[in-house]
Protein backbone atom coordinates (compact mmCIF):
# COMPACT_ATOMS: atom_id res chain seq x y z
CA UNK A 1 0.00 0.00 0.00
CA UNK A 2 2.80 2.39 1.09
CA UNK A 3 4.68 1.63 -1.93
CA UNK A 4 1.20 2.33 -4.22
CA UNK A 5 0.98 6.21 -3.01
CA UNK A 6 5.00 6.44 -3.49
CA UNK A 7 3.98 5.84 -7.07
CA UNK A 8 0.97 7.91 -7.29
CA UNK A 9 3.04 11.00 -5.40
CA UNK A 10 6.23 10.51 -7.96
CA UNK A 11 3.49 10.58 -11.05
CA UNK A 12 2.05 13.82 -9.51
CA UNK A 13 5.03 15.50 -9.19
CA UNK A 14 5.98 14.51 -12.51
CA UNK A 15 2.87 16.25 -13.87
CA UNK A 16 3.47 19.17 -12.12
CA UNK A 17 7.48 19.68 -13.18
CA UNK A 18 5.81 19.15 -16.73
CA UNK A 19 3.19 21.55 -16.14
CA UNK A 20 5.32 24.54 -15.00
CA UNK A 21 7.97 24.12 -17.56
CA UNK A 22 5.01 25.23 -19.87
CA UNK A 23 2.84 27.34 -17.99
CA UNK A 24 4.40 30.65 -19.11
CA UNK A 25 2.68 32.39 -16.12
CA UNK A 26 -0.68 30.93 -17.00
CA UNK A 27 -2.41 29.91 -13.59
CA UNK A 28 -2.94 25.90 -13.42
CA UNK A 29 -6.27 24.23 -13.82
CA UNK A 30 -6.16 21.77 -10.81
CA UNK A 31 -8.46 18.43 -10.92
CA UNK A 32 -9.34 15.85 -8.15
CA UNK A 33 -10.90 12.89 -8.34
CA UNK A 34 -12.71 10.76 -5.90
CA UNK A 35 -15.03 7.27 -6.36
CA UNK A 36 -17.87 9.35 -5.78
CA UNK A 37 -17.28 13.58 -6.55
CA UNK A 38 -15.05 15.57 -8.85
CA UNK A 39 -13.68 18.88 -7.95
CA UNK A 40 -11.53 21.41 -9.91
CA UNK A 41 -9.78 24.81 -9.16
CA UNK A 42 -8.22 27.24 -11.15
CA UNK A 43 -4.65 28.39 -8.90
CA UNK A 44 -2.25 30.83 -9.69
CA UNK A 45 0.88 29.17 -8.27
CA UNK A 46 3.12 32.67 -8.45
CA UNK A 47 0.63 34.30 -6.27
CA UNK A 48 -0.43 30.78 -4.55
CA UNK A 49 -4.63 31.84 -4.47
CA UNK A 50 -7.01 30.23 -5.81
CA UNK A 51 -9.06 32.20 -8.49
CA UNK A 52 -11.93 29.99 -9.35
CA UNK A 53 -13.10 26.57 -8.22
CA UNK A 54 -16.57 24.21 -8.78
CA UNK A 55 -16.96 20.91 -7.51
CA UNK A 56 -20.25 18.57 -7.98
CA UNK A 57 -20.98 18.96 -4.07
CA UNK A 58 -22.22 22.52 -4.87
CA UNK A 59 -25.66 22.48 -4.35
CA UNK A 60 -27.03 23.40 -7.81
CA UNK A 61 -25.15 20.35 -8.78
CA UNK A 62 -26.23 18.04 -6.65
CA UNK A 63 -29.91 18.82 -7.17
CA UNK A 64 -29.44 18.71 -11.14
CA UNK A 65 -27.02 16.11 -11.46
CA UNK A 66 -28.00 11.71 -10.54
CA UNK A 67 -24.57 11.83 -9.17
CA UNK A 68 -21.45 13.00 -9.09
CA UNK A 69 -19.02 10.26 -9.91
CA UNK A 70 -20.09 10.28 -13.96
CA UNK A 71 -19.07 11.63 -16.87
CA UNK A 72 -21.94 14.31 -17.39
CA UNK A 73 -21.39 15.85 -13.20
CA UNK A 74 -17.23 16.70 -14.88
CA UNK A 75 -18.59 17.97 -17.53
CA UNK A 76 -21.02 20.05 -15.79
CA UNK A 77 -18.52 20.82 -13.45
CA UNK A 78 -15.60 21.59 -16.44
CA UNK A 79 -18.74 24.29 -17.75
CA UNK A 80 -19.41 26.01 -14.18
CA UNK A 81 -15.49 26.58 -13.67
CA UNK A 82 -14.80 28.06 -16.91
CA UNK A 83 -17.60 30.23 -16.45
CA UNK A 84 -16.25 31.26 -13.08
CA UNK A 85 -12.79 32.02 -14.36
CA UNK A 86 -13.81 34.21 -17.70
CA UNK A 87 -15.81 36.29 -15.51
CA UNK A 88 -12.67 36.90 -13.58
CA UNK A 89 -10.85 37.80 -16.43
CA UNK A 90 -8.71 33.91 -16.98
CA UNK A 91 -9.34 32.84 -20.72
CA UNK A 92 -5.80 30.46 -20.56
CA UNK A 93 -4.63 27.93 -18.38
CA UNK A 94 -2.82 24.87 -18.08
CA UNK A 95 -4.29 21.64 -17.67
CA UNK A 96 -3.03 19.51 -14.56
CA UNK A 97 -4.68 16.06 -14.30
CA UNK A 98 -2.92 15.33 -11.38
CA UNK A 99 -1.73 11.90 -12.21
CA UNK A 100 -4.82 10.68 -13.38
CA UNK A 101 -4.71 9.43 -16.77
CA UNK A 102 -6.49 11.98 -19.34
CA UNK A 103 -9.41 9.86 -20.09
CA UNK A 104 -13.40 9.52 -18.97
CA UNK A 105 -14.03 11.93 -15.62
CA UNK A 106 -11.06 13.77 -16.27
CA UNK A 107 -11.14 14.22 -20.19
CA UNK A 108 -14.99 15.13 -19.84
CA UNK A 109 -14.01 17.90 -17.40
CA UNK A 110 -11.71 19.66 -19.81
CA UNK A 111 -14.16 19.34 -22.75
CA UNK A 112 -16.47 21.05 -20.81
CA UNK A 113 -14.36 23.96 -19.90
CA UNK A 114 -13.12 24.23 -23.20
CA UNK A 115 -17.00 24.13 -24.22
CA UNK A 116 -17.47 27.23 -22.44
CA UNK A 117 -14.72 29.54 -23.48
CA UNK A 118 -11.49 28.44 -21.51
CA UNK A 119 -8.51 27.79 -23.52
CA UNK A 120 -5.64 25.34 -22.70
Amino acid sequence: MAKDIQLEERRKHRVRRAIRARAHGRPRLSVFRSSKQIYAQIIDDEKGVTLAAASSLEKANRESLKTGANTEAAKTVGKLLAERAVAKGVKAVVFDRGGYMYHGRVKALADGARAAGLDF
